[in-house]
């Protein structure tokens, strides 16, 4: 084989992930799954796609080897195939928000809340619940939670939010997570703790970002 040949070759097999990444739904599937392994019909419903659609995407994302499944029954569970691929698409993802104006004005214009305080840092967050000075709370929807969660964290999904807010000591800050920084779940917690008069600011990103970082995690 020749060097050009080599070459061909060689940025052929890359450019297969690329081509795999290179659709908006595929993207949003690799962060539905950075929560945790799902089913077909699950993702489906998480992304307002069809079923078939839903396998479609994902059938050109196990052929690039980004994801991984398992057969129970008559159901397929997706996951990511390992973290590498989760710190492709954290990295994509920041890339893009530095390079991209677009990519930060959306944001801003999704998320802005006046009413949220600057968010807290990931290094804030480790040394705070060493202190046990502040109240974790992950806001994503259970099955997420129970999949993995930061440790420490109290689960307590953002549409129970306001009816259980007596569990929650009114003396301390409390710190919502959800599934990232793109993620509006931690912004609506804060938005709700703010309007009952607690203390409270969401995490600068979420639980995958928390884990990439080796950070403390449970189970």
């Amino acid at each position: 084989m020749g060097a050009r040949e080599f070459k061909d070759a060689l940025y052929g097999q890359l450019a297969r992930i690329g081509g795999a990444l290179a659709a908006p739904r595929r993207l949003e599937l690799l962060e539905l799954l950075a929560q945790g392994e799902r089913s077909v019909e699950a993702l489906a419903d998480l992304a307002g796609m069809s079923v078939a659609n839903t396998s479609r995407h994902l059938l050109v994302l196990r052929a690039a080897c980004l994801v991984e499944t398992r057969r129970d029954g008559n159901r397929v569970f997706y996951r990511l195939a390992d973290d590498a691929v989760l710190g492709l698409v954290v990295a994509l993802r920041d890339l893009a928000a530095a390079r991209l104006a677009e990519v930060e004005r959306l944001a801003r214009d999704y998320l802005q809340a006046p009413e949220v305080l600057e968010p807290v840092s990931r290094q804030e967050l480790a040394d705070r619940l060493r202190t046990g000075d502040v109240v974790l709370i992950d806001v994503r929807p259970g099955e997420e939670y129970r999949a993995g969660h930061i440790r420490g964290a109290l689960s307590l999904p953002v549409e129970e939010l306001e009816r259980r807010l007596g569990e929650l000591p009114a003396d301390l800050e409390v710190v919502a997570y959800c599934r990232g920084p793109y993620c509006v779940f931690a912004t609506e917690a804060v938005r709700c703790l703010v309007r009952h008069g607690y203390r409270a600011r969401r995490l600068e990103e979420g639980f995958p970002e928390w884990r990439l970082a080796g950070l403390p995690v449970e189970p």
